[in-house]
């Protein structure tokens, strides 16, 4: 069976990666638009409604005014920005988040695509949310250092275009304390209070890497770091995309540095702790246009239409 899939915006980045993925595959029918009527907002409907599954890789008024063009009811859309994550109505497309995620996703014609920073994030603290080592109200914090892809296309030529010395330093950024990504992180980890969050853009394409670092006195009484690593043992168990490394992964230890781009090209997330007597660091690594963007989406457009989800990816 052919399925046939649209993609608005295309020329963007994560359209782009999304297009590559589905040129591999002989069971989707990919319909494009003519260059000329990108902005022709009576083709995009049309194609919007001709599609099975349609990709929204706009802004977030575009993405809205878009999702207000379906009038077909059996078309599926997974909205790549931010417009939508918190939005009822829109099933949130990390089929690993918790028991019953994948049956939302399957369900729904509408999927909101997890942001990048927010897609590590949420790995790493939901699972010690929902085994009670982590307090809803607790006060957490968060550095992701991001390869400068995640900029899209007007970062990604500042950086290739080189002759700025500022560029070759990483550059933390969202300064304000009022990052898009806050409102699915506390969403869909269930915490009540926004993390103190600094995402950082290093002088590297791709590649995430999310540090939640937390005195042990944070967490439930007596808990270990031995038991924060089995929390995410167990909350993952089964899981094809999602790697819990050993507790102080010997290797990076070995190396003496943690390699942010170790995830690159794959769907994959890669969890650790590092923890000594009274602290504790949580780290969630992935490919910030993989399994941070487009990967995501794919996988979530494989779980809607019920296929095998690692299909493309």
């Amino acid at each position: 069976m052919s399925f046939k899939v649209f993609v608005d915006g295309q020329e963007g980045t994560t359209g782009l990666r999304i297009n590559e993925y589905l040129a591999a595959r002989n069971d989707v029918e990919v319909l494009r638009i003519d260059a000329d009527k990108r902005k022709d907002a009576a083709e995009r409907a049309r194609l919007l409604n001709a599609a099975d599954v349609a990709f929204l890789c706009l802004p977030d008024d575009a993405s809205r005014e878009a999702a207000a063009m379906i009038t077909n009811p059996n078309t599926c859309l997974i909205d790549a920005s931010t417009a939508h994550r918190t939005v009822p109505g829109w099933a949130f497309g990390l089929p690993e988040l918790a028991p019953g995620q994948r049956d939302k996703i399957r369900a729904a014609k509408r999927i909101a695509n997890p942001g990048c920073h927010a897609s590590a994030f949420i790995l790493a603290v939901r699972p010690l949310v929902d085994a009670g080592l982590l307090s809803a109200d607790a006060g957490v914090t968060a550095t992701s250092i991001t390869g400068y892809s995640g900029g899209g296309k007007s970062m990604i030529a500042q950086y290739e275009a080189g002759g700025d010395a500022r560029l070759m330093s990483p550059r933390p950024y969202a300064l304000g304390l009022a990052h898009k990504h806050l409102p699915e992180m506390m969403a869909h980890t269930g915490l009540r209070m926004a993390p103190v969050f600094m995402p950082i853009v290093g002088n590297f394409y791709k590649g995430l890497a999310v540090t939640v670092p937390l005195h042990l006195s944070q967490l439930r009484a007596g808990t270990t770091p031995e038991q924060v690593q089995a929390a995410l043992v167990a909350h993952y168990a089964g899981e094809r995309f999602i790697r819990v490394m050993p507790l102080r992964d010997a290797d990076t230890l070995n190396e003496g540095f943690f390699d942010v781009q170790a995830c690159n090209d794959s769907n994959r997330v890669d969890l650790f702790v590092f923890g000594s007597g009274t602290q504790i660091l949580v780290m969630a690594r992935l490919d910030n246009l993989g399994k941070g963007a487009s990967g995501a989406a794919v996988q979530a457009m494989n779980v809607h239409l019920g296929l095998d989800e690692g299909l493309g990816l």
